[in-house]
């Protein structure tokens, strides 16, 4: 992006002394971008709505992701503020003092884990980048309690629904055909990521969000590339909720970002006659919930 400047490339060490840019720099440095581009709308949204907005990076490493976001959208705003949340006393140090070096005054940074740190009252937008595993569910329990506005997430390695996969008993009354779907370990794995993500998404359409699931980057670049994208437009949407809530049901499976929101699983009965039960109609977003909250 053109906004970008050498003296924060090299505070990233994305620069070198020359000015030029290694593969592995430029590799990072267009995936951040790509998200940029991708966050501008709700970035945009919130400043223009709430001059004071409070964003969000939740498990921020070495905060390429916030660095990019300031420099690009709240540097030369009149307001709004970042906070990074990292769990490595190291990097929050370290992002600090870049912080000061850049005159980044509105940075703030605060070393903890996602789930156990203390966040504002009100956050306006959220984003969590390769946060590991039941770390992403912890990003999206925060934005949801939070009431923020704008959430964005790009999960990372998931392993907690595979495991529940693996003890899963079938549905009393189905013909458990779905377990054929993750029967191997290779595709457990594989199905029980996506279906962690299935429910990451239709759970943000349950509290009121609006979803948009998409491609980070290019599978050049890295094999975990899905993001999610909420934006809250209700307070709640019911038929969500239900199609949630059995489809925990169904499968078997209880994530953690269900369990920390108290959504439990449907009570299923079996059809007359042994058939299946029909099938729900397909998530439509929120447009069907109820009227968005009064006053925002």
């Amino acid at each position: 992006m053109p906004d970008q400047s050498p003296a924060l490339l090299r505070e990233l060490h994305l620069l070198t002394r020359e000015g030029n840019l290694n593969a592995d720099a430029l590799r990072k440095l267009k995936q951040v971008n790509h998200l940029m581009g991708l966050l501008r709308p709700a970035v945009e949204d919130v400043l223009s709505r709430h001059p004071d907005a409070v964003m969000v990076d939740a498990g921020s490493g070495n905060a390429y992701l916030g660095f990019v976001l300031y420099e690009l959208f709240l540097k030369n705003a009149l307001g709004g503020s970042l906070l990074s949340i990292e769990g490595r006393p190291e990097l929050t140090e370290r992002a600090k003092g870049r912080a000061e070096r850049l005159g980044f005054d509105r940075m703030q940074f605060q070393t903890a884990h996602i789930d156990t740190a203390r966040y504002p009252e009100r956050i306006h937008l959220l984003m969590a980048l390769h946060a590991c595993d039941t770390a992403t569910d912890d990003a999206l329990v925060a934005a949801i309690r939070h009431g923020a506005d704008h959430v964005a997430v790009v999960p990372c390695c998931q392993a907690e629904v595979a495991a529940q996969l693996k003890e899963r008993r079938p549905v009393a009354g189905g013909s458990g055909s779905m377990s054929l779907l993750y029967a191997h370990a290779w595709h457990r794995r594989e199905f029980g990521s996506h279906l962690t993500n299935v429910i990451r998404a239709l759970t943000l359409e349950a509290f009121g969000y609006q979803v948009t699931v998409t491609e980070l980057t290019g599978w050049e670049h890295s094999l975990k590339n899905e993001l999610i994208l909420g934006r809250r437009v209700h307070r709640e949407n019911r038929r969500a909720r239900v199609q949630l809530e059995r489809l925990l049901a169904e499968t078997g499976v209880a994530p953690k970002l269900t369990r920390e929101l108290g959504v439990k699983p449907a009570t299923l009965s079996t059809p007359a006659g042994g058939g299946e039960a029909p099938e729900p109609e397909a998530p439509g977003g929120s447009e069907a919930a109820n009227p968005p909250p009064a006053g925002e």
